[in-house]
């Protein structure tokens, strides 16, 4: 019994880790210029 507990628990972690690294990073990945850059706008970054 404690197996199987263990064995859902590791995959239930495993499939969390895994959805947050794809939403991270594949899914809606953030643009490096974006940080770098204030734009067209003057958002007073300067």
């Amino acid at each position: 019994m404690n197996d199987l507990i263990q064995n859902i628990l590791a995959f239930t972690t495993l499939g969390i880790a895994l959805l947050f690294l794809v939403r991270k990073f594949i899914w809606n990945p953030k643009s490096a210029t974006s940080k770098k850059a204030c734009g067209d706008t003057d958002c007073g970054c300067h």
